[in-house]
Parts: C-alpha cells; structure tokens; sequence
C-alpha cells in the first residue's frame, strides 16, 4: 500500500452548500485506538459537527464515530470532543479570519491518509438563500447539458 493512498471514510456534502469554502486545511485528529478500528470500518459521520478555537486550540464537536463492536470497555463516547492537530501558524491565521464577521471553520472530508486519520477543514462564509438557487439553477443547467450531450452521442 503506497503510503500517500488516501481512503475515504465521510463527506459534509451540506458544507459546501450552504457556505462558500474560501480556504482548506488539513489536519490529524486525536483519537483513542477502538476509534480508529471502527473508522477504518467506515463507521463516521461528520453531518452536524462543527469546529471551535479554545485557548489556541481547535476542537471538533458532534463528530459521530460509531462505537467498535469488539471493543467492549474499551470504547469511548461517540460524540466526544476531539482535539485537532494543526501547527500554530494554521490555527492564528484561521483565529484572524473566524474574528471578522461572517466567517466560520467547518468540516469537510475524513479520510486516511496512509495509515494516519485526517480531517479537512474549511474556512467558510455562509450563503444566502439566493447563493444557494443561484447553485441549483447551475447545477441543473449542468445535468441538461451533460443529458443533450449523451443524447446526441447515442445517434
């Protein structure tokens, strides 16, 4: 296995929905070892979690990792903090972006990346409701061309 092989394991579709992503970081994730067993399992969801900054350092909250079923005592709470890895000059540059109006870090993607768990994080300002129908109204535009294309290729 190559050691820059990255797996999936979630994705926050509605992250990037409902904010525009202006920057991205990558950072690991400290984690306790059923946590681990169950997220290469696949077992994660990062839906309605969200990032704060505490003392000057990150935390992810209600980041769902399924308990492992042959972990017994071992297991910890499935929505627990946990603590994000990231070097000073990342977190003091998301700090002065999170202190200007509108601005928030949200979850992106977990994935392995070799044999380390990552989170990618973003830097984000909300969308209004016309941004999001104004994404739609794209987005369809896009499968009707991508529709006559194929149709036009069939004859």
């Amino acid at each position: 296995m190559a050691k820059d092989s990255i797996k999936m394991i979630a994705n926050n579709k509605k992250a990037r929905f409902d904010f525009f992503i202006e920057d991205t970081f990558e950072a690991g994730i400290v984690l306790h070892g059923t946590e681990v067993k169950s997220l290469r399992m696949g077992k994660c969801s990062v839906k309605e979690s969200f990032i704060r900054i505490e003392k000057g350092e990150v935390y992810i909250y209600g980041m769902h990792i399924s308990p492992y079923e042959k972990g017994n005592i071992f297991n910890k709470d499935p929505l627990r903090i946990k603590k994000l890895l990231l070097h000073n000059y990342e977190i003091n540059k998301i700090m002065g972006k999170v202190a200007q109006k509108g601005y928030t870090v949200v979850p992106l993607t977990v994935y392995l990346k070799g044999s380390l768990v990552k989170v990618e994080i973003g830097l984000a300002r909300g969308k209004k409701l016309y941004d999001k129908r104004d994404d739609i109204a794209k987005k369809d535009q896009r499968r009707e061309a991508e529709k006559d294309f194929k149709v036009k290729n069939l004859y």
